[in-house]
C-alpha cells in the first residue's frame, strides 16, 4: 500500500501522540486491512486503550470521527488494489499472436475458472442470510451502474416471476429518492463487481441510513460497499482483480442471480412454484 492518507497521517504526528495513542497507531500500521474490518469497540479489546481515547487517537491525526477513520483506511485499500491491476489485455489472456479460432476456447476456459472461484467464495451462511432477507422484505430495490445494468435486469424479472415486490432505478435521480424512501422492512441490493462504483456505494450507504437490510453482490471480499452492507455476497477471495472486469464481471454476477432464484423456490416450494405456474401462463400468450 502506498504511503498516503491515514498511513501518512500516523507517521506524521506520531511523536506528537500520547503514549494510549501510540498503541492504537502502531497496531493500525501493522494491521491495516484488519483495522478496516473492526469496530472501535473491538479495537479498545485488541489494543487495551480504551474507546474514549481511540476517539482522541483520530482526531489527533485528522478525522472527525471513527467512521471517517475507517471509510478513509477502505477507500486507500481499495484504490491500491485498482493501481495493482495487471492489464486488461493481460487479464484477458489475449495475446497479439492469438488466433480468432483460439478465442472461444480460452474464453470458455476462463469462464469456467471463474465459476469455480465463485463457487469456492460463496459462504453458504451468508447465502441463507440473502435468501430469507429478500422472501422477507416488504419492498425490494436494486442498485447497479454500467456493466450491472443487465444483471440487475436479469434478477428484477426473476423477483417479479416469484412474485416479489421489486424495482429498479437507472436514473441516479430517482435512485436517490427511491433509496431515500426505505423503511426498515424493505431491502436494498447492490450489484458492484469492484465494490468501488460511486454511485453505487453512495445509494447503498444512503438506503442503509433509513435503516433498511443491505445486500450486496461483489467480486472482492474487501471492498467499500462491503461495509454497507448487512450481507455480501462475494465471488471471489482474490485481492484485486484477476479478470477483466468489462468482460467477465457479468460471469460471476450472473451464477449468483441464478443461485439466489433457486435458492428463494428453495425456501418455500409450494408457494414459489404455485406463484411460477401462474406467471408462467402470462408469458405462454406472448409465444406462438
Amino acid at each position: 500500500m502506498r504511503e498516503d492518507s491515514c498511513i501518512l497521517r500516523i507517521k506524521k504526528q506520531y511523536f506528537e501522540l500520547r503514549p494510549s495513542e501510540v498503541k492504537v497507531a502502531d497496531f493500525v500500521l501493522r494491521n491495516i486491512r484488519e483495522t478496516s474490518k473492526i469496530s472501535i469497540g473491538r479495537l479498545s479489546q485488541i489494543t487495551g486503550v480504551s474507546q474514549p481515547s481511540i476517539v482522541r487517537f483520530v482526531k489527533a491525526i485528522g478525522y472527525t470521527s471513527y467512521r471517517e477513520f475507517k471509510d478513509d483506511i477502505i477507500e486507500n485499500i481499495a484504490s491500491n488494489q485498482a493501481e495493482s491491476n495487471i492489464s486488461l489485455l493481460q487479464e484477458l489472456n489475449l495475446k497479439e499472436k492469438d488466433k480468432i479460432e483460439d478465442v472461444p476456447r480460452k474464453t470458455i476456459k476462463t469462464t469456467i475458472k471463474i465459476l469455480e472461484e465463485t463457487l469456492t467464495s460463496i459462504d453458504t451462511k451468508d447465502f441463507e442470510k440473502a435468501i430469507t432477507m429478500i422472501v422477507n422484505a416488504r419492498k425490494i430495490n436494486i442498485y447497479g451502474v454500467e456493466n450491472s445494468v443487465g444483471v440487475i435486469s436479469d434478477l428484477t424479472n426473476k423477483l417479479l416471476y416469484l412474485g416479489l415486490d421489486v424495482r429498479r432505478f437507472e436514473d441516479t435521480y430517482m435512485q436517490n429518492l427511491s433509496a431515500n424512501n426505505m423503511r426498515e422492512e424493505d431491502l436494498a441490493i447492490a450489484i458492484s463487481y469492484s465494490g468501488t462504483s460511486k454511485d453505487t456505494v453512495d445509494i447503498l450507504k444512503k438506503a442503509k441510513g433509513t435503516g433498511a437490510k443491505t445486500l450486496v453482490i461483489t467480486n472482492f471480499e474487501e471492498s467499500i460497499i462491503s461495509n454497507y452492507a448487512d450481507v455480501v455476497l462475494h465471488s471471489s477471495n482474490s485481492k484485486g482483480h484477476i479478470y477483466g472486469n468489462a468482460i467477465f464481471s457479468r460471469t460471476s454476477q450472473i451464477v449468483i442471480v441464478d443461485m439466489i432464484y433457486r435458492g428463494i423456490i428453495l425456501s418455500d416450494y409450494d408457494k414459489f412454484s404455485h406463484i411460477l405456474d401462474r406467471n408462467g401462463e402470462i408469458s405462454s400468450y406472448k409465444s406462438y
